[in-house]
């Protein structure tokens, strides 16, 4: 792990207050182990995506300077946080299923702190569920003040009572949060705060809140000192990375700020999420092919191929227009991966929109896809939508996704073989303890044999064998 200070976004005297509040709860914290040799121990579990598990770091950064050591079992945790996910109805459930199983652990544990942030919190239902059948939750905090997490435990233990603090919306951003990063190599960074589009499918605008971008100047700080700490590779994070900048008073697009990303000394590859099509210019697409440490891969969600669906969703594209900037981005970096989401089964989808959705996965030809059924989110437009694709029919259709877009995504893997790809090596592979795991510029897997010394280190491997969605290979030799 690495311990650094990251921007989460608020004033300096709000970060100095909280800072002032871990002081007074790790001196609270040491004295205790003083007197009980008892060290007390955190465990985070992180539901959805890469914003989420970027928070969580910020989470153990300042549980960490309070006093707590992290660990991977539950059962062993003193203080037990859920940084929760509402894009998917499945990811709600399995949050509810282990709050039961945490009462258990609060009956066997009076002195178990059990805590809960995130988007589900943003959401009245769920926020009225858990109080009403969850009550052995002592903090309940949103998306848009979880730099307050040391002021809120300190109500709870001063108090005793549950503590909830939901913002309707983002107020402040602050700026310098401690932070424990996973990967001393690599690191993400939020460019951006939530999200203007407002898809009906999608409560991210909802529970996220509207557009903030960071001043580029922090951003590039950031940066910097992540380099100096020996990082190699950023992922620059937001719901919209395209539309950065627009709520800046310095005018500048998401383009400039890669290009000035690019200049930083020792930074060696730049990936960047997610990019919404309606946003992407030729600027950019001008940026990703001039600057040589932007990676060869490309997220571009596309959902739905029907143009008639789209406009259901609220994408502002239509079919013609996504496959003439795929062609436009593949005529300028060719050899581009490109990656996307598909949602199936949207209400009214007919089987002819479902296969203009296969017609541009067999046009594209994607080197991997997150393929999704619909699932109906309380408190966006498509959740009151009528015509409601039966669910047998979804899953036929997304059974059907998968037959053509499998073999693509295999097809794309076995243009490697033979090839010898530089690739970062991330960690020990999970499966084989004889291997470790990287990836390439393209974003694509790799096992192969090595020594856990080459972790955090850039090698030359040659492909011997292309699953479909990982490679295998060898160290080259020279």
């Amino acid at each position: 792990m690495s311990k650094r200070k990251t921007p989460c976004i608020v004033t300096s005297e709000e970060a100095q207050r909280q800072e002032e509040i871990i002081k007074q709860l790790r001196m609270k914290n040491d004295l205790e182990k003083s007197k009980t040799g008892k060290q007390k121990h955190y465990y985070i579990a992180t539901f959805g995506c890469q914003m989420n598990a970027h928070d969580s770091e910020k989470l153990a950064g300042m549980l960490e300077q309070i006093g707590y050591m992290k660990t991977d079992d539950e059962k062993e945790a003193d203080f037990i946080i859920y940084n929760t996910c509402c894009v998917r109805e499945n990811a709600e459930q399995k949050v509810y299923g282990k709050l039961g199983y945490l009462k258990h652990c609060k009956d066997n544990n009076d002195d178990l702190i059990i805590a809960m942030c995130g988007c589900m919190m943003q959401q009245e239902t769920v926020l009225n569920t858990i109080k009403s059948k969850y009550k052995h939750v002592d903090i309940i905090f949103g998306t848009f003040n979880i730099y307050k997490l040391p002021e809120l435990l300190q109500a709870y233990l001063e108090t005793k009572e549950t503590i909830i603090d939901i913002w309707e919306e983002h107020k402040d951003i602050v700026e310098d949060l401690p932070s424990i990063r996973k990967y001393k190599f690599k690191a993400s960074v939020n460019i951006m705060y939530g999200c203007n589009n407002f898809c009906t499918y999608c409560i991210v605008p909802y529970v996220r809140g509207r557009e903030r971008s960071r001043e580029p100047k922090d951003i590039l700080n950031e940066i910097k000192e992540l380099v100096a700490d020996g990082v190699k590779e950023i992922m620059l994070l937001g719901q919209n990375v395209n539309s950065y900048g627009k709520t800046l008073k310095e005018k500048i697009t998401f383009a400039e700020l890669l290009r000035r990303i690019n200049e930083i000394e020792g930074l060696k590859r730049i990936r960047f999420m997610t990019s919404h099509p309606k946003d992407l210019s030729d600027e950019l697409i001008m940026a990703m092919k001039d600057c040589d440490k932007v990676c060869k891969s490309l997220h571009l969600p596309f959902q739905a191929g029907s143009s008639r669906i789209l406009e259901k969703m609220n994408r502002k594209y239509s079919k013609e227009q996504y496959l003439n900037l795929v062609n436009k981005i593949q005529e300028a970096i060719p050899g581009i991966a490109l990656t996307t989401d598909i949602i199936v089964g949207f209400p009214g989808e007919t089987e002819e929109d479902f296969k203009d959705t296969l017609d541009i996965v067999k046009k594209v030809r994607f080197s991997g896809a997150y393929t999704f059924i619909y699932s109906k989110r309380t408190g966006t437009p498509a959740a009151i939508m009528e015509e409601e694709v039966p669910e047998e029919v979804c899953q036929r259709r997304f059974n059907e996704l998968q037959e053509v877009l499998q073999p693509i995504v295999a097809e794309n893997s076995k243009e490697f073989l033979g090839k010898k790809l530089e690739i970062l090596v991330e960690e020990r592979s999970k499966n084989k303890d004889s291997y470790l795991t990287g990836r390439t510029d393209s974003g694509h897997l790799v096992h192969f044999e090595g020594d856990s010394s080459l972790i955090g280190q850039f090698i030359n491997v040659d492909i011997i064998e292309a699953k479909t969605y990982y490679l295998i290979g060898k160290i080259s030799d020279n």
